[in-house]
Protein backbone atom coordinates (compact mmCIF):
# COMPACT_ATOMS: atom_id res chain seq x y z
CA UNK A 1 0.00 0.00 0.00
CA UNK A 2 1.53 3.70 -0.92
CA UNK A 3 2.26 6.20 2.23
CA UNK A 4 -0.40 9.00 2.68
CA UNK A 5 2.09 12.33 2.26
CA UNK A 6 3.48 13.48 5.33
CA UNK A 7 2.27 16.68 4.92
CA UNK A 8 -1.43 15.44 4.33
CA UNK A 9 -0.74 13.35 7.38
CA UNK A 10 -0.23 16.15 9.41
CA UNK A 11 -2.56 18.17 7.89
CA UNK A 12 -0.39 21.20 6.87
CA UNK A 13 1.22 22.82 3.83
CA UNK A 14 4.06 22.13 2.68
CA UNK A 15 5.25 25.98 3.70
CA UNK A 16 4.50 25.21 7.04
CA UNK A 17 7.06 26.36 10.19
CA UNK A 18 8.51 24.45 12.54
CA UNK A 19 6.05 25.92 15.22
CA UNK A 20 3.36 24.51 12.90
CA UNK A 21 4.35 20.93 12.17
CA UNK A 22 5.32 20.83 16.19
CA UNK A 23 1.85 22.15 17.27
CA UNK A 24 -0.12 19.98 14.51
CA UNK A 25 1.84 16.68 15.77
CA UNK A 26 1.36 17.46 19.05
CA UNK A 27 -2.09 17.43 18.78
CA UNK A 28 -2.86 14.30 16.59
CA UNK A 29 -0.46 12.07 18.64
CA UNK A 30 -2.77 13.47 22.16
CA UNK A 31 -5.65 12.51 20.09
CA UNK A 32 -4.68 9.01 18.69
CA UNK A 33 -1.71 7.82 21.48
CA UNK A 34 -2.44 4.24 22.57
CA UNK A 35 -3.08 4.82 26.11
CA UNK A 36 -6.46 6.93 25.18
CA UNK A 37 -7.39 4.60 22.75
CA UNK A 38 -6.80 0.79 23.99
CA UNK A 39 -7.15 -1.66 21.26
CA UNK A 40 -7.94 0.61 18.56
CA UNK A 41 -5.96 -0.02 15.55
CA UNK A 42 -7.73 3.12 13.47
CA UNK A 43 -6.18 5.18 16.04
CA UNK A 44 -2.67 2.95 16.67
CA UNK A 45 -2.04 3.38 12.80
CA UNK A 46 -2.79 7.16 12.64
CA UNK A 47 -0.26 7.51 15.70
CA UNK A 48 2.41 5.93 13.61
CA UNK A 49 2.18 8.05 10.93
CA UNK A 50 1.36 10.95 12.72
CA UNK A 51 4.89 10.25 14.41
CA UNK A 52 6.69 8.86 10.92
CA UNK A 53 5.76 12.76 9.79
CA UNK A 54 7.28 14.40 12.76
CA UNK A 55 10.65 12.15 12.98
CA UNK A 56 11.04 13.37 8.78
CA UNK A 57 9.78 17.31 9.41
CA UNK A 58 11.21 18.07 12.37
CA UNK A 59 15.24 17.47 10.75
CA UNK A 60 15.69 20.39 8.01
CA UNK A 61 17.92 17.35 6.39
CA UNK A 62 15.28 14.85 6.14
CA UNK A 63 12.78 17.00 4.86
CA UNK A 64 14.33 18.36 2.41
CA UNK A 65 15.22 14.81 1.02
CA UNK A 66 11.84 14.10 1.06
CA UNK A 67 10.64 17.54 -0.79
CA UNK A 68 12.66 15.89 -3.38
CA UNK A 69 12.49 12.04 -3.29
CA UNK A 70 9.08 11.48 -1.17
CA UNK A 71 9.17 8.19 1.03
CA UNK A 72 11.75 6.92 -1.26
CA UNK A 73 14.38 9.38 0.28
CA UNK A 74 13.95 6.79 3.28
CA UNK A 75 13.87 3.48 1.07
CA UNK A 76 16.93 1.38 1.66
CA UNK A 77 16.22 -0.65 -1.35
CA UNK A 78 16.44 2.88 -3.22
CA UNK A 79 19.58 3.86 -1.36
CA UNK A 80 17.55 6.01 0.68
CA UNK A 81 18.57 7.21 4.40
CA UNK A 82 16.33 4.00 5.78
CA UNK A 83 16.90 2.66 9.16
CA UNK A 84 19.35 5.71 9.67
CA UNK A 85 16.88 8.10 9.62
CA UNK A 86 13.50 6.39 10.00
CA UNK A 87 12.57 3.85 12.97
CA UNK A 88 15.01 1.80 14.86
CA UNK A 89 15.33 -1.77 15.06
CA UNK A 90 14.20 -1.54 18.56
CA UNK A 91 11.10 0.54 17.86
CA UNK A 92 12.32 3.64 18.99
CA UNK A 93 13.10 6.99 17.23
CA UNK A 94 16.53 7.46 15.57
CA UNK A 95 17.25 11.07 16.79
CA UNK A 96 14.98 10.79 20.03
CA UNK A 97 11.00 11.73 18.52
CA UNK A 98 9.73 11.59 22.14
CA UNK A 99 12.02 12.97 23.96
CA UNK A 100 11.84 16.47 22.72
CA UNK A 101 8.22 16.78 22.53
CA UNK A 102 6.59 14.02 24.62
CA UNK A 103 8.06 14.57 27.87
CA UNK A 104 5.25 16.89 29.37
CA UNK A 105 2.60 14.37 27.66
CA UNK A 106 2.83 11.50 29.47
CA UNK A 107 2.42 13.26 32.43
CA UNK A 108 -0.91 14.19 30.95
CA UNK A 109 -1.98 10.89 30.10
CA UNK A 110 0.17 8.27 31.66
CA UNK A 111 0.54 9.82 35.11
CA UNK A 112 4.09 10.16 34.84
CA UNK A 113 5.28 13.65 36.68
CA UNK A 114 8.72 15.20 37.01
CA UNK A 115 8.33 14.94 41.20
CA UNK A 116 11.10 12.28 41.42
CA UNK A 117 12.35 12.57 45.30
CA UNK A 118 10.14 15.25 46.15
CA UNK A 119 7.23 13.73 46.39
CA UNK A 120 4.00 14.99 45.33
CA UNK A 121 1.73 17.87 46.43
CA UNK A 122 -1.03 16.98 48.63
CA UNK A 123 -4.49 16.94 47.59
CA UNK A 124 -6.10 20.03 47.82
CA UNK A 125 -9.99 19.94 49.57
CA UNK A 126 -13.24 21.35 49.42
CA UNK A 127 -15.14 22.58 52.68
CA UNK A 128 -18.78 23.64 52.25
CA UNK A 129 -20.00 26.47 54.82
CA UNK A 130 -23.00 28.61 55.20
CA UNK A 131 -23.38 31.33 56.63
CA UNK A 132 -26.37 33.44 57.45
CA UNK A 133 -27.34 36.58 55.78
CA UNK A 134 -26.85 38.73 58.45
CA UNK A 135 -22.91 37.25 58.99
CA UNK A 136 -22.68 37.83 55.15
CA UNK A 137 -23.20 41.48 55.37
CA UNK A 138 -21.16 42.09 58.75
CA UNK A 139 -18.53 39.51 57.47
CA UNK A 140 -17.32 37.04 60.65
CA UNK A 141 -14.83 34.19 61.65
CA UNK A 142 -16.20 30.81 61.88
CA UNK A 143 -14.22 27.67 63.17
CA UNK A 144 -14.64 24.74 61.23
CA UNK A 145 -12.90 20.56 62.18
CA UNK A 146 -11.67 18.87 58.97
CA UNK A 147 -10.55 15.31 58.80
CA UNK A 148 -7.25 15.65 56.66
CA UNK A 149 -4.08 13.52 56.07
CA UNK A 150 -1.37 15.02 57.86
CA UNK A 151 2.13 14.90 57.78
CA UNK A 152 3.48 12.02 60.12
CA UNK A 153 5.09 13.32 63.40
CA UNK A 154 6.72 10.00 64.19
CA UNK A 155 8.49 9.93 60.85
CA UNK A 156 8.53 13.80 60.02
CA UNK A 157 6.53 12.82 56.84
CA UNK A 158 9.65 10.61 55.22
CA UNK A 159 7.30 7.35 55.84
CA UNK A 160 10.50 5.64 57.29
CA UNK A 161 10.58 4.37 61.23
CA UNK A 162 13.06 6.23 63.49
CA UNK A 163 16.89 5.51 62.49
CA UNK A 164 16.70 4.16 59.29
CA UNK A 165 15.71 5.91 56.11
CA UNK A 166 14.19 5.27 52.80
CA UNK A 167 16.08 3.94 49.91
CA UNK A 168 16.44 4.60 46.27
CA UNK A 169 14.09 2.48 44.16
CA UNK A 170 15.83 -0.77 42.23
CA UNK A 171 12.80 -0.67 40.07
CA UNK A 172 13.62 3.16 38.54
CA UNK A 173 16.87 3.72 39.71
CA UNK A 174 15.38 6.99 41.67
CA UNK A 175 14.39 8.68 38.82
CA UNK A 176 10.09 7.82 39.61
CA UNK A 177 9.44 6.65 36.09
CA UNK A 178 9.93 3.88 33.86
CA UNK A 179 9.99 2.98 30.43
CA UNK A 180 8.52 0.47 28.23
CA UNK A 181 8.57 -0.96 24.60
CA UNK A 182 5.64 -1.26 22.95
CA UNK A 183 5.70 -2.13 19.68
CA UNK A 184 7.70 0.72 18.04
CA UNK A 185 7.44 3.62 20.75
CA UNK A 186 8.66 4.04 23.80
CA UNK A 187 5.85 4.87 26.93
CA UNK A 188 7.10 6.50 30.18
CA UNK A 189 4.46 5.74 33.47
CA UNK A 190 4.98 6.43 36.90
CA UNK A 191 7.05 4.02 38.70
CA UNK A 192 4.55 1.32 40.69
CA UNK A 193 7.40 0.41 42.88
CA UNK A 194 7.74 3.84 44.50
CA UNK A 195 4.65 5.73 42.93
CA UNK A 196 7.01 8.37 41.24
CA UNK A 197 9.16 9.10 44.54
CA UNK A 198 12.19 7.62 43.94
CA UNK A 199 12.67 6.20 46.95
CA UNK A 200 11.29 2.93 48.68
CA UNK A 201 10.76 1.92 52.43
CA UNK A 202 12.33 -1.05 54.13
CA UNK A 203 11.76 -0.04 57.67
CA UNK A 204 8.51 1.18 57.47
CA UNK A 205 7.39 3.92 60.30
CA UNK A 206 4.81 2.23 62.70
CA UNK A 207 2.56 5.29 63.46
CA UNK A 208 1.78 5.79 59.60
CA UNK A 209 2.67 2.08 57.95
CA UNK A 210 5.38 4.12 55.59
CA UNK A 211 2.69 6.40 54.42
CA UNK A 212 4.54 9.36 56.09
CA UNK A 213 1.10 10.74 56.45
CA UNK A 214 -1.66 10.13 59.12
CA UNK A 215 -5.17 10.99 59.33
CA UNK A 216 -6.13 14.19 61.95
CA UNK A 217 -9.19 16.47 62.91
CA UNK A 218 -8.00 19.92 63.15
CA UNK A 219 -9.68 22.82 63.94
CA UNK A 220 -9.58 25.92 61.66
CA UNK A 221 -10.35 29.81 61.87
CA UNK A 222 -12.20 30.86 58.80
CA UNK A 223 -12.44 34.69 58.03
CA UNK A 224 -15.48 35.48 55.85
CA UNK A 225 -14.98 39.02 54.84
CA UNK A 226 -17.88 40.92 54.59
CA UNK A 227 -20.35 40.96 50.94
CA UNK A 228 -19.97 37.22 50.46
CA UNK A 229 -22.63 35.62 48.40
CA UNK A 230 -23.36 32.15 47.45
CA UNK A 231 -20.75 30.75 45.58
CA UNK A 232 -17.76 32.44 46.89
CA UNK A 233 -14.85 30.77 46.75
CA UNK A 234 -11.97 31.13 49.88
CA UNK A 235 -8.82 29.57 49.74
CA UNK A 236 -6.76 28.99 52.73
CA UNK A 237 -3.26 27.66 51.22
CA UNK A 238 -1.58 24.66 52.52
CA UNK A 239 -4.27 23.98 54.49
CA UNK A 240 -5.29 20.81 52.58
CA UNK A 241 -3.45 17.20 52.15
CA UNK A 242 0.04 16.88 53.16
CA UNK A 243 2.36 15.90 50.35
CA UNK A 244 4.03 12.84 50.19
CA UNK A 245 7.77 12.54 51.63
CA UNK A 246 8.35 16.34 52.49
CA UNK A 247 6.64 17.83 49.28
CA UNK A 248 4.22 20.95 49.61
CA UNK A 249 0.78 20.53 51.18
CA UNK A 250 -2.54 20.98 49.07
CA UNK A 251 -5.20 24.05 49.17
CA UNK A 252 -8.11 23.91 51.43
CA UNK A 253 -11.10 25.74 49.09
CA UNK A 254 -14.20 27.13 51.49
CA UNK A 255 -17.42 27.35 49.02
CA UNK A 256 -20.20 29.80 51.08
CA UNK A 257 -23.72 29.28 50.84
CA UNK A 258 -25.65 32.18 52.21
CA UNK A 259 -28.86 30.74 53.99
CA UNK A 260 -32.33 32.01 53.19
CA UNK A 261 -33.47 35.18 55.44
CA UNK A 262 -36.87 35.15 56.88
CA UNK A 263 -37.54 39.15 56.15
CA UNK A 264 -34.89 40.32 53.63
CA UNK A 265 -34.47 38.33 50.11
CA UNK A 266 -30.88 39.55 48.39
CA UNK A 267 -29.97 40.28 44.66
CA UNK A 268 -26.81 40.73 44.12
CA UNK A 269 -25.75 44.23 46.62
CA UNK A 270 -29.63 44.95 46.48
CA UNK A 271 -31.68 44.22 49.77
CA UNK A 272 -35.37 43.89 49.35
CA UNK A 273 -37.34 44.06 52.49
CA UNK A 274 -41.78 44.09 52.52
CA UNK A 275 -43.19 46.50 55.25
CA UNK A 276 -46.87 46.69 56.44
CA UNK A 277 -47.92 49.98 56.86
CA UNK A 278 -51.37 51.13 58.67
CA UNK A 279 -53.95 52.36 56.18
CA UNK A 280 -54.50 55.83 58.20
CA UNK A 281 -50.73 56.24 57.30
CA UNK A 282 -50.51 55.25 53.75
CA UNK A 283 -53.64 57.81 53.47
CA UNK A 284 -52.17 60.81 55.52
CA UNK A 285 -48.58 60.18 55.20
CA UNK A 286 -45.57 59.59 57.86
CA UNK A 287 -42.61 57.96 58.75
CA UNK A 288 -42.73 53.95 59.43
CA UNK A 289 -39.48 52.46 60.92
CA UNK A 290 -37.91 50.02 58.76
CA UNK A 291 -35.49 46.94 59.55
CA UNK A 292 -32.16 46.77 58.40
CA UNK A 293 -29.25 44.13 58.15
CA UNK A 294 -26.97 46.54 60.33
CA UNK A 295 -29.95 45.91 63.52
CA UNK A 296 -31.02 49.02 63.18
CA UNK A 297 -34.43 50.56 62.83
CA UNK A 298 -34.15 53.56 60.42
CA UNK A 299 -36.74 56.19 59.39
CA UNK A 300 -39.02 55.98 56.07
CA UNK A 301 -40.71 59.28 55.14
CA UNK A 302 -44.56 57.76 53.19
CA UNK A 303 -46.06 60.44 50.83
CA UNK A 304 -49.82 60.93 51.24
CA UNK A 305 -51.77 58.33 49.16
CA UNK A 306 -49.29 56.04 48.87
CA UNK A 307 -50.76 52.40 47.63
CA UNK A 308 -49.69 49.17 48.06
CA UNK A 309 -46.31 47.65 46.14
CA UNK A 310 -45.05 51.11 45.75
CA UNK A 311 -41.14 51.08 46.59
CA UNK A 312 -39.08 52.96 48.10
CA UNK A 313 -35.32 52.99 47.84
CA UNK A 314 -33.32 53.32 50.99
CA UNK A 315 -29.60 54.06 49.39
CA UNK A 316 -26.47 52.42 51.01
CA UNK A 317 -28.15 49.95 53.25
CA UNK A 318 -27.26 47.70 51.01
CA UNK A 319 -24.82 45.14 50.95
CA UNK A 320 -21.77 45.89 50.77
CA UNK A 321 -19.14 45.18 48.16
CA UNK A 322 -17.03 42.10 48.37
CA UNK A 323 -13.78 43.96 48.08
CA UNK A 324 -14.74 47.01 49.66
CA UNK A 325 -16.27 48.67 46.84
CA UNK A 326 -19.71 50.34 45.83
CA UNK A 327 -22.29 49.75 48.93
CA UNK A 328 -25.53 48.00 47.49
CA UNK A 329 -29.30 50.19 48.47
CA UNK A 330 -32.04 48.47 50.44
CA UNK A 331 -35.61 48.36 48.54
CA UNK A 332 -38.63 48.70 50.86
CA UNK A 333 -41.86 47.44 49.22
CA UNK A 334 -45.23 48.40 50.69
CA UNK A 335 -48.43 46.90 51.43
CA UNK A 336 -51.06 48.78 52.94
CA UNK A 337 -52.58 46.83 56.00
CA UNK A 338 -56.78 46.77 55.89
CA UNK A 339 -58.30 47.38 59.06
CA UNK A 340 -59.72 44.67 60.95
CA UNK A 341 -61.46 44.65 64.33
CA UNK A 342 -62.99 47.65 64.24
CA UNK A 343 -65.75 49.06 66.67
CA UNK A 344 -69.16 50.48 65.40
CA UNK A 345 -68.28 53.85 65.46
CA UNK A 346 -65.15 53.02 63.54
CA UNK A 347 -67.56 51.59 60.75
CA UNK A 348 -69.57 54.61 60.59
CA UNK A 349 -66.86 56.42 60.25
CA UNK A 350 -65.64 54.98 57.20
CA UNK A 351 -68.98 54.89 56.15
CA UNK A 352 -68.95 58.33 55.96
CA UNK A 353 -65.79 58.23 54.42
CA UNK A 354 -66.97 56.14 51.49
CA UNK A 355 -69.90 58.42 50.86
CA UNK A 356 -68.45 61.15 50.07
CA UNK A 357 -66.52 59.80 46.58
CA UNK A 358 -63.79 60.75 44.80
CA UNK A 359 -61.46 59.31 47.48
CA UNK A 360 -60.66 56.32 45.64
CA UNK A 361 -59.47 57.26 41.80
CA UNK A 362 -57.91 54.23 40.90
CA UNK A 363 -60.95 52.52 41.98
CA UNK A 364 -63.21 54.73 39.52
CA UNK A 365 -61.16 54.62 36.80
CA UNK A 366 -60.80 50.90 36.64
CA UNK A 367 -64.57 50.51 36.54
CA UNK A 368 -65.05 53.35 33.94
CA UNK A 369 -62.57 51.20 31.85
CA UNK A 370 -64.23 47.53 32.66
CA UNK A 371 -67.86 49.66 31.74
CA UNK A 372 -66.12 50.87 28.01
CA UNK A 373 -65.45 47.03 27.58
CA UNK A 374 -67.97 45.35 28.82
CA UNK A 375 -71.16 47.57 28.78
CA UNK A 376 -73.66 48.24 31.77
CA UNK A 377 -74.55 44.63 31.40
CA UNK A 378 -76.65 43.11 34.12
CA UNK A 379 -73.51 40.50 35.01
CA UNK A 380 -71.62 43.34 35.92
Amino acid sequence: MAKRDIYEVLGISRDSDDKDIKSAYRKLAMQNHPDRNPDDEVAAERFREASEAYEILKDPQKRAAYDRLGHAAFDQSSGGFGGAGGFSSTGGFGGGGFSDIFEQMFSEFSGGSNEGKQGRKGTDLRYDLSVSLEDAFAGCNQDIQITVSAICDDCAGTGAAKGSKPVTCTHCGGHGKVRAQQGFFTIERTCGACQGVGETISNPCKSCRGKGRVQKIETLSVTVPAGVDTGTRIRLSGKGEAGLRGAPSGDLYIFISVDEHSIFQRDADTLYVKVPVPMVTAALGGSIEVPTLSGKLTKLKIDAGTQSSRKFRMRGKGMPGLRGNRTGDQIVEIHVETPTKLTQEQRQLLKSFDEKGDVSPETDGFMKRVKRIFGNGSAL
